[in-house]
């Protein structure tokens, strides 16, 4: 760390820690005093910059703690104790980039969120379905939502709390994501016993939702003149329930040229901002893409700490060099061209949440109709009828 401060080598801080120098800087600014130790007598304490890049650079890779170890020189007892408490410094320093709503016992020692990026206005809520409109084409959609199982060792003790139907253990991670990558909402609230259907129903989003305490604008016509009013609603894949606040795909196959097919791929075009940020949070940060070998608490604050910092270098200089050019998912003339974080290695911690068939209302498959022949004949794209 010394040699790299005198050098200033911006490559080797870029390869270390998946940012730019002044991020990190401004980082180490914002960190390093929570997590700032006295020398001893005995002997001289490990920096806090030590501390942050030694962080950083499990988060970046998922090296073992074996492997940290000969290349920072600090023991494997020491690390273990460090990353929990600089996941925790860094999740507290960067609350403004998103809010934490954990809703299980063994989370209640992460940092809870001071500011809410989800909006508290009818104003920022229509800003948010405005950038849905012009950027994926798709109407009084305000946020797109999923889920994913985390997988984690067996914890000690713990029978089948965090079993879950792929015969493995997890914690289940359930995010909002805007129309530009950013995660709105996280929950880590679920262990994996929980069942699919249960994920979004265990959130503290899905209660304000049941009780309508978002001030999410009311219902309207999508345009004149006409008389269905339509709500605004979140994004989500089959796993989750068609309702009045949550909209979902036609199932099956619907026929090349219908309605529904429209409908299913402008959902999914709109839809494909949760798996880019998904896909993307994996690919940057590697300690996602296997079974973590820590206790649930932890497993829980190295996931939310990657999500504060997805969020903090989207919206700074090291964007791009956390998302180049190419590796999200694009569009030319129509044509999908996939990111770069698709051909990676298949991920084999976050695992998708199950669907569940439900009972919808016959009001909403009206709406979600009304929308589909809207997409038809008043808001078409040229290349929709391809797909």
């Amino acid at each position: 760390m010394k040699d790299m401060q005198v050098e200033l080598i911006d490559d080797i801080i870029k390869n270390l820690t998946r940012m730019t120098l002044e991020d990190f800087e401004y980082l180490a600014s914002l960190v390093c005093p929570k997590i700032t130790r006295m020398n001893t007598n005995m002997r001289e304490a490990i920096t806090a910059r030590e501390r942050l890049a030694l962080t950083l650079r499990f988060l970046a890779t998922g090296d073992s703690f074996t492997s940290l170890q000969y290349l920072f020189r600090i023991s494997k007892s020491s690390i273990s104790g460090i990353i929990p408490e600089v996941c925790d410094a860094i999740s507290d320093s960067l609350q403004e980039y998103i809010k934490y709503l954990g809703s299980g016992s063994v989370y209640d020692n992460i940092p809870i969120s001071a500011l809410n990026k989800i909006p508290t206005t009818t104003e920022q809520w229509l800003e948010k379905a405005n950038e849905f409109k012009i950027k994926w084409s798709f109407p009084h959609a305000i946020a797109a939502m999923d889920g994913k199982h985390i997988m984690i060792q067996a914890p000690n003790l713990s029978g089948s709390e965090f079993y879950n139907y792929k015969n493995s253990f997890s914690i289940v991670l359930f995010a909002l994501v805007d129309a530009n990558y950013n995660f709105m909402y996280v929950d880590l609230g679920c262990q994996g016993r929980i069942s699919d259907g249960g994920v979004f129903k265990n959130t503290k989003l899905y209660k304000k939702l049941e009780n309508h305490t978002l001030n999410i604008p009311n219902p309207c016509a999508l345009q004149i003149p006409y008389v269905v009013r339509v709500p605004y609603m979140i994004l989500g894949d089959k796993a989750f329930a068609l309702n009045d606040y949550t909209m979902t795909p036609f199932a099956g196959n619907p026929d090349s040229g219908s309605p529904e097919r429209v409908f299913n791929y402008r959902h999914s075009r709109a839809r494909r901002v949760v798996e880019n940020a998904f896909g993307i949070l994996s690919a940057v940060f590697r300690v996602l893409r296997k079974p973590m070998l820590l206790q649930p608490d932890v497993a829980a604050k190295v996931t939310m700490t990657t999500i504060y910092l997805h969020n903090f270098l989207r919206s700074h200089a090291s964007s791009e060099i956390y998302t180049p050019p190419g590796s999200l998912d694009t569009e030319k003339e129509g044509e999908v061209v996939n990111g770069r974080w698709r051909s990676d290695q298949q991920m084999t911690s976050m695992l998708p949440i199950r669907n569940v068939p439900r009972r919808t209302s016959e009001h909403v498959k009206n709406i979600r109709l009304h929308i589909a022949s809207h997409l038809i004949f008043n808001d078409v794209l040229p290349w929709q009828n391809l797909y």
